[in-house]
Protein backbone atom coordinates (compact mmCIF):
# COMPACT_ATOMS: atom_id res chain seq x y z
CA UNK A 1 0.00 0.00 0.00
CA UNK A 2 1.12 3.44 -1.25
CA UNK A 3 2.15 6.26 1.46
CA UNK A 4 -0.47 9.07 0.71
CA UNK A 5 -0.15 12.16 2.94
CA UNK A 6 -2.66 15.12 3.00
CA UNK A 7 -2.52 17.79 -0.18
CA UNK A 8 -2.78 20.86 2.30
CA UNK A 9 -1.36 21.87 5.54
CA UNK A 10 -1.04 24.72 8.02
CA UNK A 11 1.54 25.61 10.46
CA UNK A 12 1.42 26.55 13.85
CA UNK A 13 3.97 29.38 13.67
CA UNK A 14 4.63 31.24 10.35
CA UNK A 15 7.09 29.56 8.08
CA UNK A 16 9.25 31.92 5.94
CA UNK A 17 6.23 34.25 6.65
CA UNK A 18 3.29 32.06 5.72
CA UNK A 19 1.09 29.47 7.71
CA UNK A 20 -0.59 27.67 4.74
CA UNK A 21 1.51 25.11 2.68
CA UNK A 22 0.24 22.49 -0.32
CA UNK A 23 2.59 19.48 -0.50
CA UNK A 24 4.12 19.30 -4.10
CA UNK A 25 6.69 16.35 -3.71
CA UNK A 26 7.64 13.10 -1.34
CA UNK A 27 10.14 10.92 -0.75
CA UNK A 28 12.41 8.64 1.76
CA UNK A 29 11.62 5.54 3.56
CA UNK A 30 10.39 4.51 7.33
CA UNK A 31 11.61 6.85 9.17
CA UNK A 32 13.26 8.71 6.56
CA UNK A 33 9.74 9.56 5.19
CA UNK A 34 9.84 13.62 4.03
CA UNK A 35 7.56 15.72 2.27
CA UNK A 36 8.27 19.40 0.16
CA UNK A 37 5.64 22.17 1.11
CA UNK A 38 5.22 25.47 -0.52
CA UNK A 39 3.49 28.13 0.87
CA UNK A 40 0.15 28.82 -1.11
CA UNK A 41 0.51 32.38 -1.45
CA UNK A 42 4.57 32.53 -3.01
CA UNK A 43 5.73 28.91 -4.55
CA UNK A 44 8.63 30.33 -4.57
CA UNK A 45 8.84 29.54 -0.71
CA UNK A 46 9.10 25.59 -0.34
CA UNK A 47 10.60 23.91 2.74
CA UNK A 48 11.34 20.10 3.19
CA UNK A 49 9.87 18.58 6.56
CA UNK A 50 10.47 15.20 8.16
CA UNK A 51 7.31 13.54 8.27
CA UNK A 52 8.06 12.78 12.07
CA UNK A 53 7.90 16.69 12.74
CA UNK A 54 4.60 16.78 10.26
CA UNK A 55 2.84 14.26 12.69
CA UNK A 56 3.56 16.66 15.53
CA UNK A 57 0.39 19.03 15.89
CA UNK A 58 2.34 21.57 17.79
CA UNK A 59 3.97 22.23 14.79
CA UNK A 60 1.54 21.22 11.90
CA UNK A 61 -2.04 20.42 11.16
CA UNK A 62 -3.60 18.81 8.05
CA UNK A 63 -5.90 20.69 5.78
CA UNK A 64 -5.74 24.26 5.74
CA UNK A 65 -6.96 25.80 9.34
CA UNK A 66 -8.11 28.91 10.36
CA UNK A 67 -5.71 31.55 11.14
CA UNK A 68 -6.77 34.05 14.29
CA UNK A 69 -7.52 37.43 13.08
CA UNK A 70 -4.21 38.72 15.18
CA UNK A 71 -2.07 36.13 13.16
CA UNK A 72 -2.65 36.79 9.62
CA UNK A 73 0.06 37.02 6.83
CA UNK A 74 0.34 40.57 7.38
CA UNK A 75 1.17 40.87 10.91
CA UNK A 76 3.47 37.27 10.48
CA UNK A 77 5.90 38.41 7.38
CA UNK A 78 8.80 40.32 7.78
CA UNK A 79 8.88 43.97 7.55
CA UNK A 80 10.01 45.73 4.96
CA UNK A 81 12.37 48.54 5.17
CA UNK A 82 10.99 52.12 6.19
CA UNK A 83 12.55 53.50 2.82
CA UNK A 84 10.39 50.59 0.87
CA UNK A 85 7.21 51.17 2.82
CA UNK A 86 7.11 55.21 2.27
CA UNK A 87 6.45 55.66 -1.24
CA UNK A 88 6.65 59.24 -0.79
CA UNK A 89 10.50 59.23 0.20
CA UNK A 90 11.25 57.01 -3.05
CA UNK A 91 9.64 60.19 -5.01
CA UNK A 92 10.97 62.75 -3.65
CA UNK A 93 14.11 61.25 -4.66
CA UNK A 94 13.54 60.91 -8.10
CA UNK A 95 12.19 64.73 -7.72
CA UNK A 96 15.80 66.15 -6.71
CA UNK A 97 17.71 64.41 -9.32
Amino acid sequence: MGWKPAQAWTSQEAVGGYRHFRLVMQGGRGNERWVELEAVLDASTRRRIAWRDLCDREQWSSGWQQIPPQETVETSRPERPEADADPSSHNNAKASQ
